[in-house]
C-alpha cells in the first residue's frame, strides 16, 4: 500500500531533522476534522403508550481513523437518548441500518422507530399532497431503547476523508469493518460497554447486520443481545435467478399468492391459499423446476395449471415462461387489463402502466409515492429542528457507492454462516424476523429458506430465532395497522431479552 502523505512528510521530517527542526504541522486539516465531528444537541420529547418520554437528540459526525491517525471516512447519524434513564448497565441500544447498498438510514429512521414520522395518507399507498410533513411517532420504540441512526459511508451526508479510498468501503467487507468500528466507537465514546445492545437492518441491511455480529463478537468481544431483520436478505440466490439456479422462483411463488389475493384475482381464504402455494413451492414445484428440460409435459402442464390457480395468470404465459415467473413480469402480467403495474417494494400500490405493450414495467410506483415524501421531510428536519447545516447534498439513496465488491470468487453473497456463527458461539443471541405479505422486493420465504437451512446452527439456538408477518410490502410500517404492530413485536423481542 501507498504511504499516505502524511506518513511521508513525518518520514521526510525524520531525515533532515540534524539539518534543520521540522515546520509545525498544517492546522487546518485537524481543524476541518474537528468541525465535522462537532455534534448538535436538542432536546425533545414524544408521547408513546400515553407516556411522555423525553429525549436528548444528538447529530454528529464519526471520524474513523487509520492507525496512525489519519482520517479514513465521517460517519453522520442522529442519536436519540431517553432522559434520566436511569442504570445504563439495563438501558438497551439499537443501531438501524437501511439496505441498498446505497440507502440511508432514513426510512427506519423517520418511518417507524424514531419520535417523528412521515405523515402519510390513509394505508400507504397514496401519495401525500407536497410538501409532506413529520408528525410525532407514538409507535417509536424510544421508550424502550436508545437509538442511533447511521448513514453507512457515502450515504446520508457520511463521506470518505482525505486518507481513505472508495474501494475500502463500498462493498461487503468493508462496510462490515468500517461500521463495526463505528459501533465500537459510538459504544466506547458515550460509555455503553455494559450496555444490552441489539442490531435492526432493513432490505440488505440484513446482509450488513448479519455480518455485524459475527464481527462485533470476533473482532472485538462485543456480545449483542439480539439482531432484527426487517424486510430482509441473508442469501442473494433467494433473490436472483440464474441458468440453473431455480431456487428464488419457488421463494416468490407464496407472494404471488399474497398480491393476487390482496387485488382480488384469487378469491377464497388468503392464509389457506398462501398454505397450499407453500407446500406446493417446497414440493411438487420444485421437483418439476429442478427436473430441467426433463420435465414430462404432462407434468409440467398440470404445474402450469397449479401455477395459474397460486397466482391468477394464464396457462399460456406460464408455460412460455418454463415455469419461471419472473418478479418484475409478474408487477406487469397481473394488472395488465387494467391498465395498472403494481409496486416492487409495496404491491398493494399499483398505478397506470407507462407503456402497455411491455412485459416489464418501467417504474415501481411504491418507490415513487415514499421517495419525494422522505427526502422533503428528512431534509427539513435535519436543518430546522436538528441544527445540523451542510453543504453538501443528503444522499437518500446513491448510486455513488457503485461498484460495490460482493466478494471473492464467483458465488453469490450469503451471510447465513456468519449469522449461525454468531448464534452459536453467544447462545444467547436473539433474533427477529419480520417479512411483508406483499413485498416484492425481499420476500419473506427467502430469509425463511436461509434460516431453515443453518444447519450446523445447535437446536437450542434455534429456538431463539422469531418470526412475524404483516400485510404490507418492503416498508410494512406505512401501513398504520402494521406499524402499530411492528412497534408491540419489537418491545416484546427487546424487553424479553432483558436479564
Amino acid at each position: 500500500m501507498r504511504p499516505s502523505l502524511l506518513a511521508l512528510a513525518l518520514l521526510a521530517g525524520f531525515a533532515h531533522a540534524n539539518e534543520k527542526p521540522a515546520p509545525p504541522p498544517e492546522k487546518k486539516p485537524e481543524a476541518a476534522k474537528e468541525k465535522a465531528s462537532e455534534p448538535v444537541t436538542r432536546d425533545g420529547s414524544v408521547t408513546i403508550d400515553g407516556k411522555k418520554i423525553d429525549y436528548q437528540v444528538v447529530t454528529s459526525k464519526l471520524v474513523l481513523e487509520k492507525d496512525d491517525g489519519a482520517a479514513r471516512a465521517s460517519v453522520f447519524h442522529v442519536s436519540y437518548l431517553k432522559k434520566n434513564a436511569g442504570d445504563l448497565s439495563k438501558r438497551p441500544v439499537l443501531f438501524a441500518f437501511n439496505g441498498g447498498p446505497g440507502s440511508s438510514a432514513v426510512w427506519l429512521h423517520l418511518g417507524t422507530l424514531g419520535p417523528k414520522r412521515v405523515d402519510l395518507p390513509g394505508d400507504g399507498t397514496s401519495a401525500p399532497v407536497p410538501p409532506a410533513r413529520l408528525v410525532p411517532n407514538e409507535f417509536s420504540i424510544l421508550d424502550v431503547a436508545d437509538l442511533v441512526f447511521v448513514d453507512p459511508v457515502s450515504t446520508g451526508y457520511s463521506r470518505i476523508e482525505k486518507d481513505g479510498k472508495p474501494e475500502e468501503f463500498h462493498g461487503v467487507e468493508g462496510d462490515v469493518e468500517s461500521l463495526s468500528d463505528f459501533i465500537r466507537r459510538w459504544i466506547t465514546d458515550n460509555k455503553r460497554w455494559s450496555s444490552p445492545k441489539y442490531l435492526l437492518g432493513e432490505s440488505y441491511g440484513g446482509i450488513r447486520v448479519a455480518g455485524l455480529s459475527a464481527q462485533l463478537q470476533s473482532r472485538f468481544g462485543m456480545s449483542l443481545n439480539g439482531v432484527v431483520l426487517l424486510s430482509s436478505l441473508l442469501d442473494f440466490r433467494t433473490l436472483s435467478a440464474s441458468q440453473g439456479d431455480d431456487l428464488s422462483y419457488k421463494v416468490f411463488l407464496p407472494l404471488y399468492t399474497s398480491v393476487a389475493h390482496f387485488h382480488g384475482k384469487l378469491k377464497g381464504d388468503r392464509n389457506e391459499l398462501l398454505k397450499q402455494a407453500r407446500e406446493f413451492a417446497g414440493g411438487d414445484y420444485a421437483v418439476a423446476l429442478l427436473a430441467g428440460s426433463a420435465l414430462d409435459p404432462a407434468k409440467r402442464q398440470a404445474v402450469a395449471e397449479k401455477l395459474s390457480a397460486l397466482t391468477s395468470l394464464p396457462v399460456p404465459l406460464i408455460l412460455e415462461a418454463n415455469l419461471r415467473i419472473d418478479p418484475t413480469r409478474f408487477r406487469g402480467e397481473l394488472l395488465r387489463k387494467e391498465g395498472k403495474v403494481v409496486g416492487r417494494f409495496d404491491a398493494r400500490v399499483a398505478w397506470p402502466t407507462t407503456d402497455p405493450a411491455s412485459d416489464y414495467p418501467e417504474y415501481d410506483p411504491s418507490f415513487s409515492l415514499a421517495l419525494g415524501a422522505y427526502s422533503t421531510t428528512m431534509l427539513s428536519y435535519l436543518g430546522d429542528e436538528l441544527g445540523w447545516k451542510e453543504d453538501s447534498p443528503y444522499e437518500i439513496l446513491t448510486g455513488k457507492v457503485h461498484p460495490w465488491k460482493m466478494g471473492s470468487g464467483n458465488g453469490h453473497v450469503n451471510m447465513t454462516g456468519r449469522l449461525a456463527t454468531a448464534m452459536r458461539d453467544n447462545p444467547h443471541l436473539r433474533v427477529l424476523v419480520q417479512g411483508g405479505l406483499t413485498d416484492l422486493a425481499t420476500p419473506p420465504e427467502g430469509i425463511l429458506y436461509s434460516l431453515g437451512h443453518m444447519l450446523d446452527l445447535p437446536e437450542a439456538a434455534r429456538k431463539n430465532i422469531v418470526y412475524t408477518e404483516y400485510e404490507a410490502g418492503h416498508m410494512f410500517y406505512l401501513n398504520p395497522p402494521d406499524l402499530a404492530k411492528c412497534r408491540k413485536d419489537l418491545v416484546e423481542f427487546i424487553t424479553a431479552g432483558q436479564p
